[in-house]
């Protein structure tokens, strides 16, 4: 999330303000979560000083970033890959530890970027390209979800890294949008392909290298059918797997990783600045209005009509 830092400004600083949240009234162990899960509420929150705990600060959200692996909260499952519920309210206060970084609103970057190229989707782009696909020139990637938050930057990445890059996606329409904004060499939609391995056998004649992983299922059986020797394949996207550090090695190698273990390592964050800044790798975002859309914004996920990263602004900027 971005988020401003709520300060007191002299005796007239509103100590109390109505704070909007989504309550979850019901777990939805299958299917997308709906209204019928989902419930807005308002609720007072006090941001007077002695309300706010010691190494706490009060912040007030400006924008949400909205991701797949949110869907594994609302399940009711806990098996060891479970993520801790927390509300999504216009202010709240959190605690001073968790990874809160400043950042430069005179950068000259748009502030959602921060939760696309520089957040979360690029991190998962650049350990699953750089770090663990150990990309370089010649090498044959292949990225599922291609037109997705992680998805679309991982293809730019893999191509600066001198990669023949080919994606797959879910429309035709997506298919044109990695080839012509995102530098993708060529592309399918697999809703259209009725045989992977055939599909795959045509895009990728001599093997692949890296296959970053983002769907699993029919996908990936088709894939370990042509990767080639010490091949390497990031599990990114299998959201079963979010929450867990697992690495199996063998030939191929399958990495699996857990991204709050690993956000410290983002060394190339200024790299990604300067890609940004000099249109080396550019995204699209889906930004959705008012914290009222969370439910619609977080099905669009779960469905074609999806494209790039999907974010909510919740207040304006000041």
């Amino acid at each position: 999330m971005i988020c401003g830092v709520w300060r007191r400004k002299g005796k007239m600083a509103v100590n109390v303000v109505e704070s909007k949240e989504w309550y979850l009234a019901g777990y939805a162990a299958e299917g997308v979560p709906t209204t019928d899960h989902l419930t807005l509420r308002s609720v007072p929150l006090s941001l007077s000083l002695d309300s706010i705990p010691d190494a706490h600060v009060a912040v007030q959200l400006l924008f949400i970033s909205v991701d797949p692996y949110l869907r594994t909260r609302m399940s009711g499952q806990e098996d060891g890959l479970y993520f801790p519920q927390f509300n999504l309210n216009q202010y709240c206060v959190v605690p001073s530890s968790v990874l809160i970084r400043k950042i430069d609103p005179e950068a000259g970057i748009p502030l959602p970027e921060y939760l696309s190229c520089l957040g979360v989707p690029g991190f998962a782009a650049w350990v699953g390209i750089e770090v663990l696909g150990e990309a370089k020139p010649g090498s044959n990637a292949f990225i599922s979800a291609a037109a997705g938050g992680v998805g679309m930057v991982a293809g730019q990445l893999a191509k600066l890294k001198g990669c023949r890059v080919i994606g797959s996606t879910g429309s035709d329409a997506k298919v044109r949008l990695v080839k012509e904004e995102f530098g993708y060499d060529d592309a399918f939609n697999y809703n259209k392909e009725t045989d992977f391995d055939a599909a795959l056998s045509k895009y990728f004649p001599n093997g692949i290298d890296i296959y970053l992983e983002n769907v699993g299922g029919k996908m990936l059986e088709a894939v370990l059918n042509h990767v080639n020797p010490h091949a390497r394949i990031p599990v990114c996207g299998m959201i079963s797997q979010y929450n867990q550090l697992v690495v199996l090695l063998y030939d191929p190698s399958l990495l699996g990783f857990q991204i709050p273990c690993m956000m410290q390592i983002w060394t190339e964050r200024e790299g990604m600045e300067g890609y940004l800044k000099q249109s080396k790798i550019s995204s699209k975002i889906k930004i959705y209005e008012g914290i009222q859309s969370f439910a619609e914004s977080l099905g669009s996920l779960f469905s074609s009509s999806n494209f790039g990263k999907v974010v909510i602004e919740v207040n304006k900027p000041r």
